[in-house]
């Protein structure tokens, strides 16, 4: 007597539920790492700009929001408190970015995700 192989429908059940869990959660999760590339783009493009030297660090921030709005950066990621400029022993400066994303999942469960990014400037920013 010949076997019948293959998935039952239970065990084809479980794993349509296991892989609906991870869909559901890379929908969630998926778009804000794909903002968190804008800002990264957004700022290399703020960093390699000719005329940095003769910018104040609120333009700098100003410029860092427009260019974002091109990369479909929401404007609440990139507030004042977000944005900073540091300078460095080396005479130089770096544009820090440090944000956090909380991201409804279920009910009243939360993913909370931590970006940080530093580009470094070609010249020292005077605050």
């Amino acid at each position: 007597m010949k076997r019948q192989s293959g998935i039952t429908l239970i065990g084809f059940v479980i794993i349509l539920v296991v892989v609906a869990f991870f869909g559901y959660t890379a929908m969630k999760l998926v778009p804000a790492y794909i903002e968190y590339l804008g800002v990264v783009k957004a700022m290399n493009q703020v960093a390699s700009e000719p005329n940095l030297a003769s910018k104040s660090p609120e333009e700098i921030r100003s410029d860092l929001g427009f260019k974002g709005s091109f990369q479909y950066v929401d404007d609440n990621t990139l507030n004042g408190g977000a944005v900073h400029i540091v300078n460095n022993a080396k005479g130089g400066s770096v544009l820090q970015v440090k944000y956090d994303k909380k991201i409804p999942w279920i009910y009243n469960i939360d993913f909370l995700v931590h970006f940080e990014k530093s580009v470094p400037l070609a010249v020292q920013v005077q605050e």
